[in-house]
């Protein structure tokens, strides 16, 4: 592995021209298809397996161009009103306040039609609030911002006349954006590369290379959207976790680099031997990353199966970029990427020692000599934050995790509040009648007998099909959508469905929103072990491989789930149990989103193995060229710490730019990433790992015999690059294939020299 990658990097290093050319050509085609290529369809969240999925399938069979709900397909909207303290919406000038609105509404561009709250019998009891439902003929995404100015302009109206009039809904529902945030993560990131590498050039070549992958990977996902059924959303993680790995990797060939250069080899010798290490690191550690990636499609949702997918091909591609593109550039500056003391010692002929202690040697010295205390107190600290992720409740928020500065949450509470906090999520009954004689009765038996159920506040009118066999009618609960006893409601109406069935001689099912976030809740908490179990499982495979040692790869395994467990605690403690809450400016606790925490062991997951095999491969290759296990942890750290700890300052900055978004879910997750890699970053890899190889000694870097001679060996170090094959490679290669340019003369004598280490 180490010597191709090595031949492969001098070739990129000497055909530098055509190499950029051909990632140039590839960036402008997929740019080009991305374009020509049909829009994206829009995301349909399905779930197979389920009992609502199941119920959505059957309305989709006999109620052609209906919804769960029951809505047409275009989008909706309820405008809700509420009368002043004291009054009525049914008094006669609130009454006639509210027709003007409704009827400014109907007059709107794209509305089919705007439901007359008083004819439609959606007036509450207690006559303090009414709402009119708003048919869009266009989805929520096609609404015109002229149609929206307009319908904004009659509720205004309605609230001059002195209602409280608010829009629920995602008509009016404003996109998330970090903004400025987002933006001061990328210019950490830019920073932080600077003061790594103290060069502009090493500095802004992982963020080119990173953003040409990243431009690759995502302009062909847009490209075969079309053609593959892929949602627009499946291009997000793509484009997050491309950027995150394009940037560490080339971090770490270019930081390689730089160190062969102070070794004394000349340019492409550096080049080579930086590829054939670290470049070896990478492919692994990009292997790590896709393995956690694909094996979303476990959880059997096809959206995040899409998204794992794209994502994984997206870091294939930068792993491809980074052991072809870099040396490539480096090429083209090969002076430039050094420091401005490496570059005058350059010049001079001169041979700068390797070896002097910095900050990471330092910090790993005092690990190796008090590794057990600190491994107690590190694997406590992380024990202790992770306690609250017993308590994590999973839920797929919708407007009432919204900020109360929003309409949409403004509206979803004055609903509750007029029409009982069941209002908001009422349960939809599919009744297939098909097998019993009278499916009318049928049907009206189950109503029945479902309305009775103790939770069910009411049961609305049933809707029929064509063929009269199927109905639709829905039950409103007593609870709110993510009250724990809306859980229990729909779990005793599906445990009471034989007893009700043989009785009725029909068969119904329970779905619609409500329903189908429960669904969703508990197979994707089913499957977070499984997914667990198996990306773990074959990390630990491929890192058995890549370090020849049992005890490291379970060290590594072991590590992640600690820091894995210690961020979902994090989130409970600041999302659903509120410490914290108003410095981050989460103005609502509730469930955490369901889908949150399997994606964040899949990034996670990926950066911390980054981690992992580039600290422990320079710890390794150390302790190969004879340093004793002790020693080889202090150098390994010396020449490594510092990116490592660059690269994960960089993902923090990054990831914490979501945290300032208004939208509370988009700081979960930002949130979540961030401390994630806090904690794996600078706990797990930083102090535990060390610490845990300083207490093995020897016994890390052994096997079994048997296992050693099935397991095939990948020299991952760059141990084979010896002296003589990079002498070699460097007069014979150079010699047959180097491509001419304008360099300056001394330039290219000193890529002719053959490199000594």
């Amino acid at each position: 592995m180490a010597v191709f990658l090595d031949r492969l990097g001098r070739l990129a290093f000497r055909r530098r021209r055509r190499v950029l050319l051909m990632w140039v050509v590839a960036l402008v085609a997929a740019g080009t298809a991305s374009v020509l290529a049909p829009a994206a369809p829009d995301g349909s969240y399905s779930m197979p397996g389920t009992e609502s999925q199941r119920a959505f399938d059957l309305i989709e069979q006999r109620f052609p161009g209906v919804s769960v709900g029951g809505s047409a397909e275009g989008a909706s909207a309820k405008v809700v009103f509420v009368a002043p303290d004291g009054q009525k919406v049914t008094d006669q000038r609130n009454r006639s306040v509210i027709g003007e609105v409704v009827g400014r509404v109907g007059k709107v561009d794209q509305v089919v039609r705007a439901a007359d709250p008083f004819q439609a019998d959606a007036v509450s009891g207690d006559g303090s609030t009414a709402y009119a439902t708003v048919t869009f003929e266009v989805k929520a995404k096609d609404v015109s911002d002229a149609a929206k100015q307009a319908l904004e302009k009659a509720v205004e109206e309605g609230r001059d006349a002195g209602l409280t009039v608010e829009v629920g809904g995602s008509v009016l529902a404003s996109q998330p954006s970090g903004g400025v945030t987002e933006l001061v993560g990328v210019v950490v990131a830019a920073v932080v590369l600077l003061i790594t590498f103290a060069s502009l050039a090493a500095a802004g070549l992982p963020l080119l290379t990173a953003l040409i992958g990243v431009g690759i990977g995502t302009a062909t996902i847009l490209a075969l959207s079309s053609a593959l059924g892929l949602s627009s959303a499946t291009s997000t993680l793509a484009l997050m976790l491309g950027l995150a790995v394009g940037i560490d990797y080339a971090m770490f060939i270019v930081s390689r680099y730089r160190e062969e250069r102070a070794r004394g080899l000349a340019p492409e010798g550096a080049a080579g031997v930086a590829v054939g290490t670290a470049g070896s690191s990478v492919v692994f550690a990009g292997l790590t990353v896709v393995i956690g990636l694909a094996g979303l499609s476990v959880v059997g949702i096809p959206t995040l199966t899409q998204m794992g997918l794209a994502a994984a091909g997206t870091v294939a591609l930068s792993v491809l970029v980074a052991v072809t593109l870099i040396p490539a550039m480096l090429g083209v500056f090969p002076r430039a990427v050094l420091a401005r003391s490496a570059r005058r010692a350059a010049r001079a002929d001169a041979r700068p020692v390797p070896g002097r202690p910095n900050m990471g040697s330092r910090w790993a010295g005092l690990v190796v000599r008090r590794s057990l205390p600190v491994l107690l107190v590190a694997v406590a600290a992380l024990g202790v934050i992770a306690l609250p992720a017993a308590k994590l409740h999973l839920g797929t928020a919708g407007d009432e995790s919204k900020p109360t500065s929003t309409t949409e949450r403004r509206a979803y509470d004055d609903l509750a509040k007029g029409f009982g906090p069941g209002f908001n999520g009422p349960l939809t009954i599919v009744v297939d009648a098909k097998s019993a004689k009278d499916p009318k009765a049928a049907v009206k038996a189950t109503a029945r007998e479902i309305g009775a159920v103790d939770g069910v506040v009411s049961v609305s009118a049933a809707s029929f099909n064509k063929a009269g066999d199927t109905a639709i009618f829905t039950a409103t609960p007593t609870t709110a959508p993510d009250d724990e006893r809306t859980i229990d409601l729909i779990h005793t109406l599906r445990g009471d469905r034989p007893a009700i069935e043989k009785a009725t001689d029909a068969t119904f099912m329970v779905s619609g929103s409500t329903a189908g976030n429960i669904d969703s809740d508990q197979k994707v908490q089913g499957a977070l072990v499984p997914y667990l179990g198996l990306v773990v499982g074959l990390a630990f495979l491929l890192l058995l491989i890549v370090f020849r040692s049992v005890l490291v790869p379970l060290k590594a395994a072991l590590g992640f789930l600690l820091s894995v467990l210690a961020a979902l605690g994090a989130v409970v403690v600041v999302f659903q149990w509120g410490w914290l809450a108003g410095l981050l400016g989460v103005d609502q606790t509730g469930p955490v989103m369901n889908t949150m925490p399997i994606v964040m062991v899949g990034i996670v997951f990926g950066l911390a193995m980054d981690y992992e095999v580039f600290l422990v491969t320079r710890i390794r290759e150390a302790h190969l060229q004879g340093e004793r296990p002790g020693q080889a942890i202090v150098s390994g750290f010396r020449h490594s710490a510092r990116v490592v700890v660059a690269a994960a300052v960089i993902m923090i900055s990054v990831f914490s730019g979501f945290i300032g978004v208004g939208e509370t879910l988009i700081k979960m997750i930002g949130f979540g990433m961030a401390i994630a890699v806090l904690f794996d970053a600078f706990v797990v890899r930083m102090t535990i790992v060390p610490a845990v190889l300083a207490l093995l000694g020897e016994r890390a870097w052994t096997m079994p015999h048997w296992l050693e001679r099935i397991v095939p060996h990948v020299d991952v170090e760059g141990h084979a690059l010896t002296r003589d094959t990079v002498g070699t490679a460097d007069t014979a290669d150079t010699a047959e294939t180097a491509e001419p340019t304008d360099t300056a003369t001394a330039d290219e004598a000193e890529r002719r020299d053959v490199p000594v280490r």
